[in-house]
């Protein structure tokens, strides 16, 4: 039999009849107290409402048009789950962010299976970056489709992980200024070597294809460098988005980014070293954009928290319902966190009253006779 505890002195209870409505009421022998303990469905609550924000159903087709459940759920909006620190090492990550408009972006990070750590900013940054990857542990290589501010984040947080650069996203930045129909010669050859680059398999054809660049830009090089007048009168060249998509090509190589899945020593020890970001852009931003269109028209914040709820829950081992209730923060316990804060530098930055504190004027004078004004 389940014992039952006194909430005032916590000594063992014993039955003391039941209310008017029929329920059980316990005594404490000790510091004769009597109650009936309240029964808490939060935690049942909150696999009702990840069960709702996981599925396509809608709060329209529920009974009351969702009346209830939104009454009986709307405490969950108030929590966050946080991410876990990751400490065992895996041998490939995953790297990404997701805009939720112009207000938002998260930070994302996955290995094949699970997702690891998630981040909430305005824009991707290099600050950004590091306060996602210093939760995980280094990898051997991480997938990353080039986002402001990770070659430098990654320089200090993984200084040993080897970096791809996703090579659709290479081949989709070329795209973007060539187009799919290009019109001059130039183009259309630049093109079908941008289509090249998804299909290299070995170093040789990788070797091969960058010679095939070279020569590329050596047979353009006047052609590119024609120039032009704007309706201003200032001169510019006249193939601007050609020389735009050969200088992406050129950084990427002198970065070593590109070719790093052929490596032959990390192919020695990793199997099937990816070359594209496909599987974080597949199986989780496509999923989370999935999760939001069936849900549209929830606030940004809510949007926030419905991102989190799906990577906390796709995380390597999330806690049960009642464990997430007791552990993660929310609003009001973040809000009280920094009113500390601020109280707290309120009165560290206070000026000093008679008795306080050293005042300068005290010890440093201008003169050897110097005048203390009332």
């Amino acid at each position: 039999m389940k014992r039952v505890i006194c909430p005032v002195c916590g000594s063992v209870c014993s039955k003391y009849g039941k209310t008017k409505a029929g329920s059980q009421r316990w005594h404490c022998s000790k510091c004769k107290m009597a109650f009936s303990p309240q029964i808490d469905n939060s935690s049942k609550q909150l696999n009702i409402f990840l069960e709702w924000l996981f599925s396509r159903e809608r709060q329209k087709d529920m009974p009351g048009e969702g009346r209830t459940f939104r009454r009986k759920t709307a405490k969950f909006w108030n929590v966050w789950p946080l991410p876990p620190v990751v400490e065992a090492k895996r041998e490939v990550l995953y790297v990404d962010g997701i805009y939720l408009g112009r207000r938002a972006c998260i930070l994302i990070c996955c290995d094949r299976k699970h997702v690891l750590g998630w981040y909430l900013c305005r824009y991707e940054h290099s600050g950004a970056w590091i306060a996602l990857m210093s939760r995980i542990a280094e990898p051997e290589i991480v997938v990353s489709d080039g986002g402001t501010g990770f070659a430098k984040a990654l320089r200090k947080t993984w200084p040993h992980a080897k970096h791809q650069r996703c090579v659709f996203h290479a081949f989709s930045q070329i795209k973007r200024y060539t187009t799919t129909q290009p019109k001059t010669p130039a183009g259309i050859e630049l093109y079908v070597l941008a289509k090249d680059l998804l299909h290299i398999k070995t170093k040789e054809e990788a070797e091969k294809w960058v010679d095939m660049f070279v020569e590329w830009m050596a047979k353009y090089s006047l052609f590119l460098s024609q120039m032009t007048y704007d309706e201003f009168g200032n001169s510019r060249p006249k193939h601007e988005r050609l020389i735009k998509a050969k200088n992406s090509i050129i950084r990427l190589l002198k970065e070593g980014t590109m070719f790093t899945y052929l490596d032959e020593s990390l192919r020695a020890r990793i199997d099937n070293i990816p070359s594209t970001n496909n599987l974080i852009e597949g199986g989780v931003n496509s999923r989370l954009r999935a999760m939001l269109r069936d849900h549209r028209g929830l606030s940004i914040e809510r949007r926030i928290k419905a991102v989190f709820w799906w990577c906390y829950m796709h995380s390597p081992k999330p806690l049960s319902a009642s464990e997430i209730l007791k552990t993660m923060p929310t609003d009001k316990s973040i809000a009280d966190i920094y009113q500390r804060m601020i109280d707290a530098g309120k009165h560290d930055t206070s000026i000093p009253r008679w008795g306080d504190a050293v005042v300068w004027s005290e010890l440093h004078t201008s003169s050897e006779y110097p005048v203390y004004w009332d």
